[in-house]
């Protein structure tokens, strides 16, 4: 899953591992050969009611020969405060994957794009070979016209190692997770299924801000997850975006990171 691996990293990251970051880098101008007109072939869900951080299986029975299609999993948003209660879209037929733990806070217009954010679904099935902002529907979610504002997102593309052990990890990111959400800031984290020929993944979370992000890096539970990754991937690279929305549009952009805190 990787949640553990995009928070946020203010200095390069030393793991103590022989795969440094920059290995197997998939640059944001690297060109593909598909078309997001494949979205159409086979693009499909899970069902709702699967728990969001459950190890799925992969070997090559599974992914010749899939007991059902899987190749993206729904949105995993974070729990809104208890005071503004669940937020349904009823006409969806996928509804998002919801965080046990509750956001302790949520500004104004965070909420129109957690909201926003039921939608949120890959553009191609080829989203870990994409630049970013063409991995994903960001042209079909649409806020308030008068709302501005920045959040701050980190992608994650990744290879597991041949061979490692994914239990432990995956219970490390899943407390983890539910350890960022309680802090405050993570509003969606949203992962893929490895690529059957390439083993190539991309996770990817947005934050309220980058302070937010930074500061789950010193939470118990992340670094104990991150000790665990640390053997877990063969290639792992981190990037980072602004997600932007600006008054008097209703779609939202998303641009390089330029090292500046969000603007909200």
């Amino acid at each position: 899953m990787g949640f553990t691996l995009i928070h946020d990293l203010a200095e390069p990251v030393s793991l103590e591992s022989p795969h440094p970051l920059d290995i197997g880098l998939v640059t944001d101008g690297t060109e593909s050969e598909h078309d997001s007109d494949d979205l159409d072939v086979g693009l499909g869900a899970i069902d709702i009611e699967r728990d969001p951080h459950e190890l799925p299986t992969f070997n090559s029975k599974s992914l010749t020969n899939p007991p059902s299609t899987v190749l993206y999993l729904p949105p995993l948003l974070s729990s809104l405060p208890h005071e503004l209660g669940v937020l349904l879209h009823t006409s969806l037929e996928q509804q998002p994957l919801l965080s046990e733990t509750h956001l302790p806070h949520i500004d104004p217009v965070s909420l129109s794009l957690h909201n926003a954010l039921h939608h949120f679904r890959p553009a191609t099935p080829y989203y870990a070979e994409v630049p970013y902002d063409e991995a994903f529907n960001w042209r079909e979610l649409e806020l308030p016209e008068d709302e501005e504002r920045e959040w701050y997102c980190v992608a994650f593309r990744s290879k597991r190692l041949p061979g490692s052990d994914s239990g432990p990890l995956y219970d490390a990111d899943k407390l983890a997770h539910e350890e960022a959400v309680l802090n405050g800031g993570l509003i969606m984290y949203w992962y893929g299924v490895p690529d059957p020929e390439t083993g190539m993944n991309l996770a990817t979370c947005i934050w309220q801000s980058r302070k937010h992000a930074v500061a789950a890096n010193s939470s118990p539970h992340h670094i104990r997850a991150m000790k665990l990754a640390a053997a877990s991937y063969e290639i792992y690279t981190l990037e980072r975006h602004k997600l932007r929305k600006s008054r008097g549009e209703r779609g939202v952009t998303i641009e390089p990171f330029d090292g500046a805190e969000v603007i909200w």
